[in-house]
């Protein structure tokens, strides 16, 4: 440290009567000692004021310059030393240097920037003012082609500087986007793929890029679906295979460039990591297999590239992601249940995969969760029957393979998530189907805990998926013995209530089943009725403008319908309903103008 000391005096003197020799000698003193206690040399720098005579030294025709940039390159590995370095006036100078055509004065200039840029603000801006990552990303692009070692090596630091000036930036990332960083990164990926330095620096950038919207487009124009497919197949390390799938899950959330990694053979990649890492015990195979599988139902999210690999029903890739679901590997079972879910988004899908049996598979394993109880797994497994239940041909089918009596084996289930899928499952099954919503509709234990449900405040999700099953039993049962169930489990005021929903299909579905009710049981309904202000609801649905008309004719409909209950009958006279039911003659759907006609001669008459 002494000598560090007697250095840096002869380094404050040497440097105002430029001696070359006696610098240089100063130089390699300090790059000896930051060498061996890189912090303690640099906290000395820092206190004998050596930062502020640097930026003279950095002259583009000096010997010297190489060992000057080094020096600050390794003082800037102190994160305490970033903010004096862009004090000391050394950016300007650095990026001056960017224009040499020497090897080692870019080499050193690139790892100064890059680590005075590395989590520093003051560094990036100072960069970012001085209009570095330009003549950067140029020397990128120019130097791309060369495969020497030497060039490779000041590409790897070039790298390394503009992902230290972006990372965890977006305005500087999208700056980099700007310049036509992506396909010159693409190309490199392509050219160097047999450096490994240079390779994960590549990967480091994507995985960065990637993360902003606007990079997917310029992602999508260049064959990187191609260059990941062909480094993946080459790795044998995992760390290397978690490199690559950190690019490809942000890159894979766009729809053009999911096609292309398809078309480029990433799921027979994925597949066999499946296999290979399926029995694994490490925590490296358990890894592996998880993000293989997420990855192969994130390509399943675009609909051109499910398409391609569903194959109509016949595509190797649908059988072996089949396979999965009997497994007894959780993490398949559940990929396996979520790529049944993302593959049932057509009709033409779903009832191909209920002809071949694939309900079975799905009740099958939901059996065996019942007691093993994974919640993400029974909710996938859910997802998948909710799906393939909404062709109208599949409902009959399903029905009859038990589907309705293993997903009421779920009603127990505290989990929301689950109940939304088991609610939203049943809503679709019964669609159409009045002799399974007569069924269900008379279970009463159903009934109590969707009528629980229907008070679940906390989860909007499962309140209105239970409030639209109740209605549903009423509306395609058209049963009394439902109605009557409904009625006796306290559920009238839900759909009272329901009515008022800001979701005008839900106000519709309410509506009708109160016709129903009204219809069917007005003696049994009439307390429940009073008791929710039935009638007040419907005159403030019928005064709002803002109304659709199928609300405003149901409403009307509910409005003859009450009319023969004594209480009711009285409510609506004292709320003057036949003023605003008069109005509504004048309305502009003819349904609505003559179902007020009708109402308005139902009133007076009762009046």
């Amino acid at each position: 440290m002494d000598n560090l000391s007697e250095a840096l005096e002869k380094l404050k003197l040497a440097s105002t009567d430029s001696a070359t020799d006696s610098v240089e000698s100063c130089l390699d003193c300090l790059l000896k000692a930051l060498a061996n206690n890189n912090t303690e040399a640099s906290v000395k720098i820092q206190e004998m004021g050596v930062l502020p005579l640097l930026p003279s030294l950095l002259n583009p025709q000096s010997s010297c310059t190489p060992k000057v940039a080094n020096i600050i390159a390794e003082v800037a590995k102190n994160e305490f030393m970033r903010s004096p370095c862009v004090e000391a006036g050394l950016i300007p100078p650095l990026i001056q240097l960017l224009n040499s055509t020497d090897q080692e004065v870019l080499l050193q200039t690139g790892r100064a920037l890059g680590n005075i840029c590395y989590d520093s603000h003051e560094g990036r801006s100072a960069v970012d003012l001085a209009g570095g990552a330009q003549i950067v990303a140029e020397h990128i692009k120019s130097l791309s082609q060369n495969t020497e070692p030497e060039n490779e090596k000041l590409l790897t630091v070039f790298c390394g500087m503009l992902m230290n000036y972006s990372n965890d930036n977006d305005s500087l990332q999208a700056q980099l986007i700007n310049m036509g960083v992506i396909p010159t990164l693409v190309k490199l990926l392509g050219i160097h793929s047999h450096n490994t330095a240079l390779t994960e620096m590549c990967l480091i950038a994507f995985g960065n890029l990637a993360e902003l919207e606007s990079s997917k487009e310029q992602f999508a124009s260049t064959n990187i679906a191609e260059e990941l497919v062909r480094l993946f197949q080459k790795q044998t390390e995992h760390e290397k295979k978690e490199m690559i799938f950190e690019v490809l899950a942000p890159l894979a959330e766009n729809d053009a460039i999911k096609l292309q990694l398809v078309e480029a053979g990433l799921v027979e990649c994925l597949l066999d990591v499946v296999a290979q890492t399926v029995d694994g015990e490490r925590e490296e195979d358990i890894a592996q297999l998880k993000t293989a599988s997420d990855l192969m139902v994130l390509l399943l999210l675009g609909d051109e590239s499910m398409q391609k690999l569903f194959e109509g029903g016949k595509g190797s890739v649908f059988q072996r992601v089949l396979s999965w679901i009997p497994s007894h590997n959780h993490q398949l079972q559940l990929a396996g249940a979520l790529a049944i879910a993302n593959f049932a988004r057509n009709d033409g899908n779903c009832i191909h995969m209920v002809d071949t049996g694939i309900v079975q598979k799905l009740l099958e394993l939901l059996d065996r969760h019942v007691e093993e109880g994974n919640v993400t797994v029974q909710h996938a497994a859910l997802s998948a029957l909710r799906n393939l239940a909404i062709p109208v041909v599949n409902k009959s089918k399903m029905l009859s393979a038990g589907v309705a009596d293993v997903v009421l084996k779920f009603l127990p289930s505290e989990m929301p998530p689950v109940q939304f899928k088991l609610l939203g499952t049943l809503r679709m099954l019964i669609d159409t189907q009045a002799e399974a919503a007569d069924q269900l509709g008379t279970n009463g234990k159903l009934v109590e805990r969707l009528v629980e449900w229907c008070e679940a405040k906390d989860h909007a999700g499962v309140m209105g998926e239970s409030n639209r099953l109740l209605s549903a039993l009423i509306r395609h049962s058209k049963s009394k013995e439902v109605v009557r169930t409904v009625i006796q489990g306290g559920g009238v005021k839900h759909l009272v209530t329901m009515a008022t929903s800001e979701h005008m299909i839900m106000q519709n579905e309410a509506l009708v089943a109160l016709g129903l009710i009204a219809a069917l049981d007005l003696v049994a309904a009439e307390k429940d009725f009073v008791g929710a202000s039935l009638v007040s609801v419907l005159h403030k649905l019928l005064s709002d403008e803002r109304s659709a008309p199928e609300i405003k004719y149901n409403s009307m409909i509910l409005i003859c319908a009450v009319m023969g209950s004594e209480p009711l009958h009285k409510e609506v006279q004292s709320l003057a309903f036949i003023d605003v039911v008069s109005k509504l003659r004048a309305h502009e759907n003819k349904t609505v103008s003559h179902q007020a006609s009708l109402t308005e001669q139902r009133l007076t008459a009762q009046s």
